[in-house]
């Protein structure tokens, strides 16, 4: 079992910054990943970005390439996600999740609680 626990959610302004962090508990693997998704108002979830735990590897939703980055401290078995210039269209529920290196639901084995993120326009 995994457990998840997010942090860093609240409300921004538009062109914000806000930095979400992810703890990761009990039995990990280093050759895992772990990543973010996001479930906007009324919308299915939707991918954000993905980390591997080893080498760093990442991989970003077209929608937040170059806005946000998604880090680990492995030290510590978390993962951040840096969002800058945010966008009302960001607001929604971000979900940390634990599992393959991909971007579908499907290979999430686990799901943090969801953190709140609101970006006011």
């Amino acid at each position: 079992q995994v457990q998840l626990v997010e942090s860093g959610g609240g409300l921004v302004q538009a062109g914000g910054s806000l930095r979400l962090s992810c703890l990761a508990s009990g039995r990990t693997f280093s050759s895992a990943a772990m990543g973010w998704f996001r479930q906007p108002p009324g919308k299915e979830r939707e991918f954000v970005a993905v980390i591997r735990w080893s080498g760093g590897s990442t991989y970003y939703a077209d929608s937040v390439k170059g806005r946000f980055t998604i880090s680990r401290d492995n030290a510590k078995n978390t993962v951040y996600l840096q969002m800058n210039n945010l966008k009302p269209e960001d607001t929604a529920v971000y979900y940390c999740a634990y599992g393959r290196f991909s971007y579908y639901p499907k290979d999430v084995d686990y799901w943090g609680q969801g953190t709140q993120v609101t970006v006011s326009s």
